[in-house]
Parts: C-alpha cells; sequence; structure tokens
C-alpha cells in the first residue's frame, strides 16, 4: 500500500493519538487532574496546569464549526490532489475542536452545525487518518 500525500510524523507525544487511529478509535487527551478534554495534545493541561494525563476513546461525533472547500491545487506539488476537498474544524462532543476532513458527500452541501463522524481511512499499513463523514443518524463507524 503506498500514499503519495504528506503523511504524520508522530512524536511521542502523538504518538497515542495515532495509535488509536490505527486501531479505528479516536484517542483524546483528558487531564488526571480536572478532567478537562484538551486537543491537540499537550503537555500540561490549560486550564489548571496539571501534567498529570491519560487517553480516552471519544465518541467520534460532532458537529462542523467551519471549513473551507480548497478548488485549486497545491502549485509544482509531486503527489496527486483531489480537488474540491473540503478542511474543517470539526466540535467533537468531548469539547474539544479538532482540524480534519470532511469526505463522502459534496464539498459544496457542507453547512455550519452539520453533524459529522469519524471514518479511519487506512492509507499505509502504519497509519490511518481520521477523516468525518455526514452523520446521518446510523451506527458509528471506528469511534
Amino acid at each position: 500500500m503506498s500514499y503519495a500525500k504528506p503523511l504524520p510524523v508522530p512524536d511521542p507525544q502523538t504518538q497515542p493519538f495515532w495509535d488509536g487511529c490505527r486501531a479505528g478509535k479516536l484517542l483524546i487527551q483528558r487531564c488526571g487532574a480536572c478532567g478537562t478534554h484538551r486537543f491537540p495534545p499537550t503537555g500540561v493541561c490549560a486550564v489548571c496546569g496539571s501534567d498529570a494525563t491519560g487517553w480516552v476513546a471519544a465518541t467520534g461525533r460532532g458537529k462542523v464549526f467551519s471549513w473551507i472547500v480548497v478548488e485549486l491545487p497545491i502549485p509544482k506539488a509531486t503527489y496527486a490532489q483531489d480537488v474540491p476537498y473540503a478542511v474543517a474544524l470539526v466540535d467533537l462532543e468531548e469539547g474539544v475542536r479538532m482540524a480534519t476532513n470532511v469526505v463522502g458527500c459534496d464539498p459544496y452541501a457542507i453547512a455550519a452545525g452539520m453533524p459529522v463522524r469519524v471514518r479511519f481511512d487506512a492509507v499505509t499499513e502504519e497509519v490511518s487518518l481520521p477523516r468525518f463523514v455526514p452523520d446521518t443518524g446510523g451506527a458509528g463507524d471506528g469511534a
């Protein structure tokens, strides 16, 4: 399995997130002191300053906060680009906001507040990318 586009490079702080994605689980950090969820992963809680951190499975459901439809390919990129595509900020039920792609629908049909759920796309044997699809109220997909 090959993937021509840039891939994430996990570091010790983000490795649990990417391991979760590969296992079909959307993991986010939760403060061990005050219980605040946080994303992206950080070393300390912005609410209480604690460095006590744990990882919990998110529901994988959320709503589109904002989005942009990319219509032009990146100039001089050496990998294939499928345009148009949507880059979005999704507010997860746990109260964190995640940058991602919304797929599985016409990108011009995306709207603020649109319910979405996570889908994991295995792009290599080591990397699965979390993307979001419209949530029509059916069973979850991987979270």
